[in-house]
């Protein structure tokens, strides 16, 4: 048995006819993989009729959220589509709240992380708020990886934080030499 190698930090880019409309075109960031768990979000759906305004004034955070309006806020999964996290580049952390990971990104769960995606000058260099998120059991990353149900993708800020959404499946691929015109969802054996 080979050792087991953490893919956190990287991306998972399904391939056509992944059998899961959930995740149809999807790009995963892991955030947390380990032998027995996995744990991402989906940077590439935004929330209908959600921005980060909303989200601010539901919580009652913050009576300037000029800042916020227009931002959009993601579907980071199927699981707990009511808790939020906000993905943001390590320049800013919370102590004992904080979870940096891969190259340059951390994961920060707390009402602290909302208002500093609107500063600035104390907050992260770049932000996102995703409702919700990917979640796999023991050993199951593995076994759809094997299945041919995701592509493995480095992590790129750029693509993470870029606004187009619509072209971040595509995006991903690219980054990996591959032409989504190219893919099919029939599998097929040599």
């Amino acid at each position: 048995m080979s050792a087991f190698s953490s893919l956190a930090g990287r991306m998972l880019v399904a391939m056509p006819g992944i059998g899961d409309p959930r995740f149809e075109n999807a790009v995963i960031l892991l955030c947390a993989h380990g032998p027995d768990h996995g744990m991402g979000l989906r940077i590439d759906r935004p929330a209908p009729g959600v921005d980060l305004a909303q989200v601010l004034r539901k919580l009652e955070l913050a009576a300037d959220v000029e800042a916020a309006e227009g931002r959009p806020v993601l579907v980071g999964g199927p699981v707990e589509r009511e808790r939020g996290f906000v993905l943001h580049t390590d320049d800013w952390l919370v102590p004992d709240a904080s979870v940096p990971f891969g190259e340059g990104l951390a994961i920060t769960g707390t009402r602290e992380a909302l208002l500093a995606m609107i500063d600035p000058v104390h907050g992260p260099r770049r932000a996102v708020l995703a409702l919700g998120y990917a979640g796999w059991g023991d050993g199951q990353i593995e076994e759809e990886l094997a299945e041919n149900v995701w592509l493995v993708a480095d992590a790129d800020l750029d693509l993470i934080f870029d606004d187009d959404h619509d072209g971040k499946w595509a995006g991903a691929l690219a980054r990996i030499g591959v032409d989504a015109a190219w893919l099919s969802s029939d599998a097929g054996h040599a």
